[in-house]
């Protein structure tokens, strides 16, 4: 999401008829959109703005985003010219220009729970005209103990369907060869559109949309995945079969601590559900470490847990405290325990990423390739998003079938398939 608004930014202000430079050269104006997940974010943003206003001591600097949204007189205390949150980022280009003008500091932060529409922005895509990023729900209300998003975003708020096909079909004549849906919590899409529309009614639209575009989902709550959601999910040609579910603890007791919304028998039961529609498909999820709390029984069973799921990959976080959340008033997990259980399920999901891979040998899969890779080779990633490289040259934006032959590290080899080989 951070990603994707920054890139709108970027598209808002050069349709205002300002040059985009790298944030390392000298600039009129430099733009810190802001993370605040855990307190490092914080101290990354406020490292971001020192080193801005030490590298143009005449530009505006300005801050925006999550961190701006729930700090804001915090905000105002550093060195900047524009304090902004998480809303109106059209408003924030002409704000930008104003504190140029003025030459005074300025603040423009709402309240993120007052907004009742979506923020329509141009989708974000990167270089190359390769993968786009479609952001189609903001907000979010699950307010698990450990989080403060809710706070920076709001409540949930949907791009309605005409919008989103419109913007599907604009990114296709554009070139772009894939799209993920992105949001803070797109598992939430349509529960304020009041009409009974879920995700899949989405994704069925913009599917019938995308043309030969891959879609691809971003993070997703285990309560989507329903039978109606998969058999129907599995309908759709265009949908890469990587599905990312959130798990954070494989223990119970833990999850009730972080408030999450599910327990480890849900969340098997939509594991189960997605292996039953796809083909072996790449499930990844998130995962927190050391949560307060956690004993060393509740971390074996969570790594107990990690094994019976068969992860493709996975993000593994040890806990960071965010204050002004519950978690932060909780007993806390010693910092060395924490980091050692890191390793530990670090060395799970590397066994497990390696199963995946090893699986994946001797299929044949359409793969989109975007870069130069490593030894001569085009890198590119599989439907799911497994990374792959090939020999060949002059291959970006082009999907080409690929015959996997091995594992190298993290990476799938391959080579080009004969016409008319399919997938075994």
């Amino acid at each position: 999401m951070n990603q994707y608004e920054t890139q709108a930014l970027e598209q808002l202000l050069a349709e205002r008829g300002h040059t985009i430079v790298p944030f390392t050269q000298a600039a009129d104006a430099y733009v810190v959109n802001s993370c605040t997940v855990t307190a490092v974010s914080d101290k990354k943003s406020r490292q971001m703005i020192r080193r801005a206003r030490k590298q143009s001591p005449g530009a505006i600097v300005a801050l925006c985003g999550c961190y701006a949204q729930t700090h804001p007189k915090e905000a105002e205390k550093l060195p900047v010219d524009l304090v902004a949150g998480t809303g109106d980022r059209r408003g924030f280009a002409e704000l930008l220009e104003e504190a140029w003008r003025r030459r005074r500091p300025m603040a423009a932060v709402d309240d993120a729970f007052s907004r009742l529409q979506f923020e329509s922005l141009p989708a974000g895509g990167l270089e190359g005209r390769t993968r786009a990023m479609l952001k189609v729900e903001d907000g979010c209300v699950n307010f698990c103990s450990y989080c403060i998003i809710p706070y920076a975003r709001g409540r949930v708020r949907s791009l309605p369907i005409p919008q989103a096909v419109e913007e599907v079909r604009r990114l296709a004549a554009e070139g772009y060869r894939e799209i993920v849906l992105t949001g803070i919590e797109i598992s939430s899409w349509g529960q304020d559109l009041k009409d009974g529309s879920t995700l899949i009614d989405l994704l069925e639209a913009v599917s019938a949309a995308a043309g030969n575009m891959r879609l691809r989902l971003g993070s997703l709550e285990p309560r989507t995945i329903t039978e109606d959601f998969c058999r129907r999910a599995a309908a759709l040609p265009s949908l890469c079969p990587q599905f990312h579910l959130s798990l954070q603890s494989g223990c119970d007791e833990t999850l009730r601590r972080m408030n999450r919304k599910y327990d480890t028998a849900r969340f098997l039961e939509s594991a189960a559900l997605l292996r039953q529609f796809f083909d072996d498909p790449a499930l990844t999820t998130d995962l927190i470490v050391g949560f307060p709390g956690e004993t060393e029984a509740e971390f074996e069973k969570t790594l107990a847990f990690l094994r019976r799921c068969g992860f493709a990959q996975m993000h593994i976080f040890p806990y960071s405290i965010r204050p002004g959340t519950p978690a932060a008033k909780m007993e806390q997990v010693d910092k060395t325990v924490k980091e050692a259980r890191a390793g530990r399920a670090a060395a799970v999901a590397a066994a497990l990423h390696r199963d995946y891979l090893l699986r994946q040998v001797g299929r044949t899969v359409p793969v989109l390739f975007e870069e130069p890779g490593s030894a001569g080779r085009w890198r590119g990633h599989a439907p799911s998003y497994m990374v792959v490289e090939m020999p060949g040259e002059g291959l970006h934006n082009c999907t080409v079938s690929v015959r996997l032959t091995a594992v190298e590290g993290d990476i799938l080899l391959g080579e080009r398939a004969e016409e008319g080989e399919r997938d075994v």
